[in-house]
């Protein structure tokens, strides 16, 4: 036998476990599939940060592109949160959030925080691993639930949700990951508004995330979401306690969207 036959024998059973291509880009994953109309690659949601009578802040929701993360393809999403100018001398904010959501599954894959508030700084960056169950961190290497969500890739899990037959005062139960453990975070519906911003008016459902840990404010306290009541789910209000009165985040401009926003009035 020719010595090149004899190398292919002995190679050929690891080329096949791994596809041709290697590693993980053709494997197959007993990931769970999830139908998704709320959101897709391109939208863009744009909130005016208002504390009191104050505008203090822009945020940006937005994913901005599909990328190939440990041979998936997952939703880039990045939320950025900035003081405006005449509000940096009080309290300076340049906040920065990424998380890459598995498009067919809906968990993520990585998460990244970059906080810049007044003289407080924190870098933080999460690798989950869903196959192996653990969560990689810039601090640290940790077991994880499959599935186990960050705190933005939750907040767009949410909005998958069917709500239609939810009574005031149910709640969801899901799992959350921040720094070095699993937190529960349930997510209580509240009921149905309509509400005027700055982007229109809405018919929306209210919802009420129980954050122990990993919130996008430091201070522990009250969050409402309101939701739009159509198939997009799309954030429109979101209110904050914090130690001295709340922050609201209000929607002013939109775009790219998944499909149609039935519920503008």
């Amino acid at each position: 036998m020719k010595t090149q036959t004899k190398i292919l024998l002995i190679i050929l059973p690891f080329i096949l476990s791994f596809g041709f291509s290697g590693g993980d880009g053709n494997r197959k994953d007993d990931f769970r599939k999830l139908e998704n109309k709320a959101f897709k690659e391109g939208e863009k949601l744009t909130f005016d940060l208002d504390y009191g009578f104050i505008t203090a802040g822009i945020a940006v929701m937005k994913i901005p592109r599909i990328k190939r993360i440990s041979g998936r393809e997952a939703y880039h999403i990045i939320f950025e949160v900035n003081s405006v100018p005449s509000f940096d001398w009080i309290y300076k904010v340049r906040d920065r959030y990424e998380t890459y959501v598995d498009v067919e599954g809906l968990f993520p894959w990585r998460f990244e925080q970059h906080i810049r508030e007044g003289g407080y700084t924190r870098d933080f960056s999460a690798f989950f691993d869903q196959r192996k169950g653990k969560a990689k961190t810039s601090e640290g290497e940790y077991e994880i639930p499959k599935y186990v969500n960050d705190i933005i890739s939750a907040f767009y899990f949410i909005r998958t949700f069917d709500y239609s037959n939810m009574k005031v005062g149910d709640m969801i139960m899901m799992q959350n990951f921040y720094k070095d453990k699993v937190y529960d975070l349930n997510v209580k519906y509240r009921g149905k508004e309509t509400i005027d911003v700055p982007a229109g008016t809405f018919d929306c459902i209210i919802i009420e995330p129980l954050v122990k840990e990993g919130g996008l404010f430091k201070h522990d306290g009250d969050i409402i979401i309101w939701l739009t009541d159509d198939d997009l789910k799309m954030p429109v209000k979101v209110r904050t306690k914090i130690i001295i009165g709340h922050v609201e985040a209000i929607l002013s401009e939109y775009e790219g969207l998944a499909g149609e926003l039935k519920s503008k009035k």
